[in-house]
């Protein structure tokens, strides 16, 4: 362990509600609104905990075991995941697979604890959650392997540190397709537009926010929670990637992140929420380009 990536840990840990707050503020701010203050999910996170949880009858242990292991294996990325150029706290061969592995058993459980409702709603959630995340895990697994060719390294606390202004300099067309696959799949992860919106009500064109219907107090709290890290730490492996950010120092990375969620933020306000039928489209898409990506890097 070191000093550098248990401060990257706590700031996650600290700072990541902060993402979706600043993402609303600018699309208020484009719109011409004033909009929620940032600290709007601190506020509402302190209020759902305070407030008592209601289960269904119809529901098994599965339901609240849902939000807690889909926090705690969220969490447990940020253990994985390097900033500003300093080696993660916890890093090994191959820990890029563990990170994924993670990634999808905290969708498991969410899926599971939607399904153990016995909804036909949050099943319908959760089958387009399924289906969307099948088409992005591709696009996510070929951009980090691309990365372990281009830097030699099967470790995030090695291969991240390696994208400096050299490698920029000599694979720039390639590290710019693995950015734009990144952000697409950073996008559909994290269920924000053009896949999902994330302050809709319309039923038929809910994703990831029906899975989390049924759940209240503390337990939607944790969701809530967990949603917030996930979307830091793909604007993390997204800022990694920035050659701005290159071995510039752990400030300048939580700043860099910031930037990623602004620009998120940005792409919210400029376009609308495609059809889902467009959405296997844009993620294919995402998956071609680290292809393509991967295959130049190797030929070069």
């Amino acid at each position: 362990m070191n000093l550098s990536g248990l401060l990257h840990v706590a700031a996650g840990l600290g700072l990541a509600p902060l993402l979706p707050g600043l993402i609303n503020k600018i699309k208020a701010a484009v719109a011409g609104r004033q909009g929620p203050p940032v600290l709007q999910l601190y506020y509402d996170l302190a209020k759902l905990a305070r407030k008592g949880a209601v289960y269904s009858a119809t529901t098994s242990w599965l339901f609240r075991a849902g939000p807690v292991v889909g926090l705690a294996a969220v969490a447990a990325c940020l253990f994985l995941v390097p900033l500003g150029g300093h080696p993660a706290t916890l890093g090994f061969a191959g820990d890029f697979i563990l990170a994924i592995y993670l990634l999808g058993l905290a969708r498991f459980f969410l899926v599971a604890a939607a399904m153990d409702t016995g909804s036909s709603f949050e099943g319908m959630g959760a089958s387009r959650e399924v289906f969307f995340s099948a088409l992005a895990e591709p696009a996510l697994l070929l951009s980090l392997a691309a990365l372990a060719h281009a830097t030699d390294a099967t470790s995030l606390s090695v291969m991240l540190p390696r994208v400096t202004t050299a490698l920029w300099l000599r694979a720039a067309p390639a590290l710019v397709l693995l950015l734009v696959a990144l952000f697409l799949v950073l996008l559909a992860e994290n269920a924000r537009i053009p896949v999902d919106d994330p302050n809709t009500h319309l039923e038929l064109t809910m994703i990831h926010e029906v899975m989390a219907l049924d759940h209240s107090g503390p337990d939607f709290a944790l969701v809530l929670y967990a949603a917030a890290l996930k979307l830091w730490l793909f604007a993390a492996l997204v800022a990694n990637l920035l050659p701005a950010h290159a071995g510039l120092g752990t400030l300048t990375g939580l700043l860099t992140i910031f930037f990623v969620a602004a620009l998120v933020g940005v792409v919210e306000s400029a376009m609308a929420r495609l059809r889902l039928s467009r959405v296997p489209q844009l993620l294919l898409g995402a998956a071609a380009l680290t292809l393509v990506s991967f295959l130049l890097l190797a030929n070069g």
